[in-house]
């Protein structure tokens, strides 16, 4: 044995997978290799997707004996809360910490008619948006599928029990950029979605990004079922180049192009994010050059977002008369508008503001 526990603990955790990232077959093999009746597979499978258990103690319908074998055989990495803040508005802000001991946060945004879990896909993120506190952490990795999908069930649990109701949608616009984790943000969804985890209809899941052009035409090969959300920002390429550098690789015309290929692919339902900064991007020819964009792709609407500040950044909201004035605009070229108003900033849960701030 290694002298070093510490070490030999460590190669011993490298040397037995995750029992969510392994297929069924491997789980059977497991049951079958240490003499377990074949329904053992059923009871372990719903525990991980349907009853959501975060350790294996928590299957309290198998043996002491078989589970001791499963801590043996695999891992359950799980997310566990950290913190949690609750907003005057009485939006719920969490703060998640991995198995690797990083952070990350999660919010619980909840309207009359809505409950919405606003879920992270990255620690930190890459893209450096120049009004997002996001984007001044460092990316440290990817979420893995089964920690986008923790979240989504730990703000489930917190509306059923604050609200006493079910998550209404999901949306994909916490910390980091769903596209730059394409393949674990489908898989997430692809449980959410079933009937073997949260049964939830893609309809009411939301995926936002900066607008990475090759993702999204992939999303249309790959014939996504949720929405898709474009966070635009400013009306041009100058602008949008100053505020999101993801554009200097990603221009609007390309974007453009990319969107039309998903909404021919997949027939569902696009709209775009637009943070109204003063004297930025809230002048009359920004509505106009915004309506242009909007009459060149097939979106459903325009969200007009209050901007939250964020330290640093240099940037402040327009007062409401000239924030309404914007709207006016866009209105009055017949873009369909809806306004979006900040939830959360007294707890830095509103948009722009995750940067795991307690």
């Amino acid at each position: 044995m290694d002298p070093n526990p510490i070490k030999y603990l460590c190669i011993m955790e490298k040397t037995r997978p995750n029992i969510r990232h392994v297929e069924v077959s491997e789980i059977e093999r497991f049951i079958a290799n240490v003499g377990e009746r074949p329904f053992r597979v059923k009871q372990i499978v719903e525990w991980l997707w349907q009853k959501h258990a975060h350790s294996f103690d928590e299957m309290t319908d198998l043996s002491k004996d078989l589970r001791k074998q499963l801590v043996e055989h695999f891992t359950f990495p799980a997310l566990q809360i950290n913190a949690t803040q609750q907003s005057e508005d009485g939006t719920l802000k969490t703060r998640f910490r991995t198995f690797d001991d990083h952070m990350i946060e999660g919010v619980l945004i909840p309207t009359s008619e809505r409950k919405t879990a606003c879920v992270s896909s990255q620690v930190g993120c890459s893209l450096s948006c120049k009004f997002c506190a996001t984007g001044t952490m460092d990316r440290k990795r990817n979420l893995n599928f089964d920690e986008i999908y923790d979240q989504v069930v730990y703000i489930n649990q917190q509306s059923e029990a604050a609200h006493e109701k079910h998550l209404s949608n999901i949306v994909f616009m916490g910390m980091g950029e769903p596209l730059m984790n394409y393949h674990n943000v489908l898989k997430a969804i692809e449980k959410i979605t079933s009937p073997d985890g949260l049964g939830m209809s893609p309809k009411r899941i939301t995926v936002s990004t900066a607008g990475l052009v090759k993702q999204i035409r992939q999303l249309g090969d790959d014939g996504v079922k949720f929405k898709l959300a474009v966070s635009l920002h400013a009306p041009n390429d100058k602008k949008r180049n100053e505020v999101m550098p993801i554009n200097e690789s990603n221009n609007i015309k390309s974007l453009i192009d990319a969107l039309n290929y998903f909404y021919k692919k997949t027939g569902t339902e696009i709209s775009f994010e637009y943070i109204l900064f003063k004297d930025f991007n809230d002048s009359e020819k920004d509505a106009e050059e915004l309506t242009k964009i909007y009459r060149q792709v097939p979106a459903d609407l325009i969200n007009v977002i209050e901007y939250n500040a964020v330290d640093h950044f240099g940037f402040d909201k327009p007062d409401e008369d000239g924030f309404e004035r914007f709207v006016e605009l866009l209105q009055k070229n017949r873009v369909n508008v809806r306004v979006r108003r900040s939830r959360g900033k007294d707890i830095d849960a509103a948009c722009g503001q995750l940067a795991n701030k307690a």
